[in-house]
């Protein structure tokens, strides 16, 4: 076995002290296996843009189209970041492998350069180099994630290829091209993909069902679960997440929780944040507290894990517990924008108003060390404004969305200023404000207008917002909110607007809503 090359020898042959010709120079079979080892030294280790210099070297003795140098010589720019100078290598090599190809265009995509891949697979077929099932893989990559006509086409053309090349399953490709399908929201071709498949495979499976828990088709990811036979924790995880993102199914994802725990499975931040987020749906504190109990139990650093952390404070907030929302606050070593704005949001909407804009502020005066408020954040801030009739600090957060952080207000945040200067200013500078938007009132603005309206007893004005929202109603058919509706008819019958009474009710009923009855709650 050769002797492993120190690093005197490495500076040596990069950088020579007296590089004047010997009398016996070298081979250049000697100088490639030596250099293709130095090379890999700088690969290996933490610092590889030490090794870049030996690129000057190697272009001085000639060598940069050797297969074994010019291989080296790539990764390393690709581990540097330096695509430009990989390519350039690469256009060097005599006869660049596939394994090249491969190495070039993961770099390329890794940095989200969909055209340079593209380019680089085409001229990939025009070398009649034959694409494996790393290739199909990484292209498959470009389309993960982003919708739309051209990403679905790019699956399908990878899925003709990959019948027409690949003889044998080949699990990892398939299983990309599974999530692709899944993404691009083509969940039916996704699974004739697997059910096409010689081999069982968990990645494929979890790629399926998760496609399915999003697309609300719960009976199919569970029928798909209990057949797959060999199951591991990303699979478990895929349940209990799934389940996680609706008040239908949370329980659902506790018990599979509790599952994974008799089976022994070992439990990863994305267990514990997902059933923390499905307790938080069904505001189950007692389930919640025990979670948390087995988080710190488990011995790992978990609780110091920032999404952990932001799922206990939603959580608490949820359950109306700020007070144990505020500890786990306390204790995070590193806070995201969402933990600050789960702690506002959760003291705005538990009464405590002053708190929320606390909070607020000191997030502000934490920026340099924190994400600065995004439009959820100006949301919770003026709608804990609304609840606690701060007029003028509301409108002090409101002009600082464009002028602090150049963030254009949502119709959601003029909304909540036409309820805060409704209520707690006056009807007119609410009115004024509406007629001064900059884009047209949407449905949330002029029903929030419209219950100011009732508020003060402004008949006409009421009258006038009831006609732009029952407008907006008719436009717009995906508002599904029988208290606008609702709110609209006795506003139109108090008008003795009887006509538009019968137009709201026979639009709720083509809409199929009702308002409920009352429970109690009582048993």
């Amino acid at each position: 076995m050769r002797n492993p090359i120190t690093p005197p020898q490495i500076r040596a042959l990069a950088f020579p002290a007296n590089p004047t010709p010997s009398i016996f120079p070298p081979t250049h079979y000697y100088l490639s296996t030596t250099l293709s080892s130095v090379l890999q030294h700088y690969i290996n280790s933490d610092s590889p843009a030490s090794g870049l210099r030996i690129h000057s070297n190697i272009l001085k003795i000639g060598l940069q189209g050797n297969t074994s140098v010019g291989m080296k010589l790539l990764v390393l720019h690709l581990k540097c970041g330096s695509l430009r100078y990989a390519r350039q290598v690469f256009e060097e090599m005599a006869q660049p492998t596939p394994i090249a190809y491969n190495y070039l265009l993961n770099g390329y995509v890794k940095h989200g350069k969909a055209e340079e891949s593209f380019d680089l697979v085409r001229q990939m077929y025009s070398r009649n180099e034959r694409p494996d099932g790393f290739t199909f893989s990484l292209i498959l990559k470009l389309s993960g994630g982003r919708s739309g006509g051209a990403f679905s086409s790019l699956a399908r053309q990878v899925h003709a290829q990959v019948v027409k090349c690949i003889v044998e399953d080949d699990v990892v490709l398939l299983a990309s091209l599974i999530d692709s399908y899944v993404k691009c929201r083509r969940i039916g071709t996704a699974r004739r993909v697997y059910e096409g498949m010689s081999v069982e495979n968990v990645m494929c499976s979890t790629s399926l069902i998760a496609g399915y828990l999003n697309e609300g088709h719960v009976e199919i990811a569970e029928e798909i679960f209990v057949k797959t036979a060999q199951k591991d924790v990303v699979l478990f995880n895929a349940m209990v997440e799934g389940y996680s993102k609706s008040t239908e199914t949370a329980a659902k994802s506790i018990r599979m929780y509790i599952e994974m725990q008799r089976l022994g499975f070992h439990r990863t931040i994305s267990t514990f944040a997902s059933v923390i987020g499905a307790c938080s749906l069904l505001a189950a504190l007692e389930a919640g507290r025990q979670v948390q109990a087995q988080i710190i139990k488990s011995r790992e650093l978990f609780m110091a894990d920032v999404k952990i952390g932001s799922a206990l404070i939603d959580m608490y907030s949820k359950c109306g517990e700020t007070d144990d929302a505020l500890r786990v606050f306390d204790h995070m070593p590193e806070k995201n924008v969402f933990s600050w704005t789960s702690l506002m949001d959760g003291y705005g909407k538990n009464g405590k108003p002053k708190e929320a804009i606390e909070i607020f502020d000191r997030m502000q005066q934490r920026e340099h060390r924190t994400e600065p408020p995004n439009e959820v954040t100006f949301l919770s801030a003026l709608s804990a404004c609304a609840h606690a009739g701060f007029v003028d600090r509301g409108w002090e957060i409101f002009k600082s969305m464009e002028r602090d952080y150049a963030m254009s207000p949502g119709m959601e945040h003029y909304a909540c200023m036409v309820d805060l200067l409704g209520r707690f200013g006056s009807i007119n500078r609410a009115w004024e404000f509406v007629e001064a938007m900059p884009e047209k009132p949407n449905s949330d603005v002029w029903a929030a207008l419209l219950s100011c309206c009732q508020l003060h007893g402004e008949v006409d004005k009421a009258s006038i917002a009831a006609d732009e929202l029952l407008l907006r109603l008719h436009n717009d058919h995906n508002i599904e909110r029988p208290g606008a509706f609702v709110a609209l008819s006795n506003t139109l019958a108090e008008a003795g607007k009887w006509d538009r009474v019968s137009d709201v009710r026979e639009l709720m009923k083509i809409r199929g809503m009702s308002k409920d009855t009352g429970f109690s709650s009582t048993i």
